[in-house]
């Protein structure tokens, strides 16, 4: 079979080369999902522990309404710069199930002087002030993010979701998901020590 002039002859190669090339993602997929496996085995692999670009920057600039009602003040990133010790941001909603679960760890934080800011997301007001009325409400300040905007620029994944600030402003710790005894112990407890 001739090619038409001009037009170049099919490179078997090339043919052969896009043949194999789903099978290598196939198997580069398979070995990532292994190892994957193995580290949830081990203990090394963490699903809930995920990375964020912020880590060792400051938190976006935002400005954030405060929670009518709530009586506590608004929230805004100058006030996580200069603390005089670590502060939490969390972000929280009155229809999260799993707030609802780490909640009494959030007072016994702020019982024990952490510094904890909260964020409403995605909430009506009046929702998060029930929700607060009806669980304790363990922030110094509290903003309300209802378009999720301040989110975003954060990384949130979803609720709930505990950023650690230190006293340089600089955010030094994320979870992803509800904060446990587990994750206290093993993780925030040393840390509030180690930027204290």
């Amino acid at each position: 079979m001739s090619t038409p002039m001009g037009a170049a002859a099919p490179n078997p190669w090339r043919r052969r080369a896009l043949l194999w090339l789903p099978l290598g993602a196939a198997v580069a997929a398979g070995a990532g999902f292994l190892g994957m496996l193995r580290g949830l085995r081990t203990g090394e692999y963490d699903p809930r522990g995920v990375p964020s670009a912020l880590l060792g920057k400051a938190p976006p600039e935002f400005t954030l309404p405060p929670l009518e009602g709530a009586d506590r003040p608004a929230l805004a990133a100058a006030d996580l710069r200069g603390a005089a010790r670590p502060v939490l941001v969390n972000f929280f909603a009155s229809w999260c199930a799993p707030c609802v679960a780490e909640h009494p760890f959030l007072v016994r934080l702020q019982r024990a002087g952490v510094p904890l800011m909260g964020v409403a997301y995605k909430d009506r007001p009046a929702d998060s002030l029930a929700f607060l009325r009806r669980h304790g409400n363990p922030y110094g300040r509290i903003g309300v993010d209802q378009p999720g905007r301040v989110a975003i620029d954060w990384g949130l994944y979803g609720v709930p979701e505990t950023y650690l600030i230190d006293k340089a402003g600089l955010i030094r710790w994320r979870w992803a998901g509800p904060i446990t005894e587990e994750v206290l112990g093993r993780d925030l407890e040393p840390l509030l020590r180690r930027y204290a």
